[in-house]
């Protein structure tokens, strides 16, 4: 997919409750829709080309949850709850619905964090990208980039070598940024990491379409946990993406955005509306 460098802008938001977030605006909103792009570990770089090409139907907003990228953390935010609320908060302020929410990784956590509690009917779908949030059943498990180290992340987050971040290659400063944010990504993960026992449970009350993407290749969160996951909704459609692994729309940019087409068409906007 090629895409045209896209219009976008950075700026700081304020929410009720003395909570402010930073986020990147990718387009303009002209008719009160968008979609809402919510990174994992890897910080909202990892998200910047998938939100460029939204953009190119829409207007995208991608938050930095707070503490990553050096941005500001208050201490009394610190699980996926918090993060959720704050960015339900954020699409009033923005006066956005009909909205899309698009996560990767623990991003796809706390979107579905923001479907439980979306009492404004803001959200009209979920595409969840290798998401966390559950508990995985044995033998499968999530990976811990903390645990792994970064060349090994490396290895089991992306199919293709060449996409590999290499460590060796990194300055000191970058190296201090990947750290910095693995440790943020810790508080909000919690223990155990990346998941809540008890959402299973709950998501049964995710009422709007949920595409979960899963690579086939993912070393973090094995396609066989996303295919659990998708099962927990009512209304998902499970889309296994080939050579790819916990980044699919890095690798695969081309084989997510079609299947994210073929959602909305389908089961989003059925009748074309």
């Amino acid at each position: 997919m090629t895409v045209s460098a896209p219009t976008s802008t950075t700026r700081t938001i304020d929410l009720p409750g003395g909570f402010a977030v930073t986020i990147q605006e990718f387009g303009e909103n002209t008719d009160g829709t968008g979609v809402l792009v919510l990174h994992g570990g890897a910080g909202p770089r990892s998200m910047a080309g998938f939100a460029a090409a939204l953009s190119q139907h829409a207007y995208v907003v991608v938050p930095t949850h707070p503490g990553f990228d050096g941005t500001p953390r208050p201490e009394s935010t610190d699980t996926v709850a918090d993060l959720a609320t704050a960015y339900l908060d954020l699409l009033d302020v923005l006066d956005l619905r009909g909205v899309m929410v698009a996560g990767s990784s623990v991003g796809g956590w706390i979107a579905a964090e923001t479907a439980l509690r979306d009492n404004a009917g803001r959200i009209s779908c979920l595409t969840l990208l290798a998401s966390t949030g559950i508990a995985p059943e044995p033998p499968l498990q999530l990976a811990n980039p903390a645990e792994l180290g970064p060349a090994r992340t490396g290895e089991l987050a992306f199919h293709n070598p060449q996409l590999r971040p290499n460590p060796a290659a990194l300055g000191p400063e970058q190296l201090a940024a990947m750290a910095a944010n693995q440790r943020v990504l810790a508080v909000y993960a919690g223990d155990p990491f990346c998941y809540d026992p008890k959402l299973r449970g709950r998501l049964h009350r995710v009422s709007v379409p949920v595409l979960v993407i899963a690579g086939e290749q993912d070393g973090i969160a094995p396609l066989e946990y996303e295919r659990a996951l998708a099962d927990t909704f009512p209304r998902a459609t499970f889309q296994p993406i080939a050579q790819a692994g916990h980044f699919p729309h890095i690798e695969q940019p081309a084989a997510v955005f079609e299947a994210i087409g073929d959602f909305i068409d389908t089961d989003v906007k059925p009748d074309g509306r």
